[in-house]
């Protein structure tokens, strides 16, 4: 069984629980309808319903990839920028040879005392 079958059915369940009801005031399919409803029509308006939304949950995903994709072909990648890079991290470690303590360093680069003593590790 797929996580996707076992979300499905306490998606169901859960539906069910909280008694959702959808209302179409007016055309063919006008009235209120359950997804466990007892006609057909209920059932198979909550199915288009959840393919619908599956689809376009899809859609989405797709174009999200292709621009993370058009992005790192074009050199750029998403996050945070580097706090402590190699200069950086050059400076800090001349300044603790001399004796300077981590947290004063820190200071005056202007980064976490945290984020520095992580850096001289690696």
């Amino acid at each position: 069984m797929s996580a996707q079958d076992a979300e499905s059915r306490n998606s169901s369940r859960n539906r069910h629980a909280r008694d959702i009801t959808l209302e179409i005031l007016a055309g063919i399919c006008a009235g209120v309808h359950r997804p466990g409803g007892a006609t057909l029509a209920d059932r198979l308006l909550f199915a288009v319903a959840a393919l619908a939304a599956e689809m376009e949950r899809e859609l989405i995903r797709e174009r999200t990839l292709d621009g993370l994709r058009a992005a790192a072909a074009a050199g750029r990648r998403g996050g945070r920028s580097v706090a402590c890079d190699e200069d950086v991290l050059a400076v800090a470690r001349a300044r603790q040879q001399r004796g300077e303590s981590v947290t004063a360093i820190a200071k005056h680069l202007g980064i976490g005392r945290s984020t520095l003593y992580r850096a001289l590790q690696e």
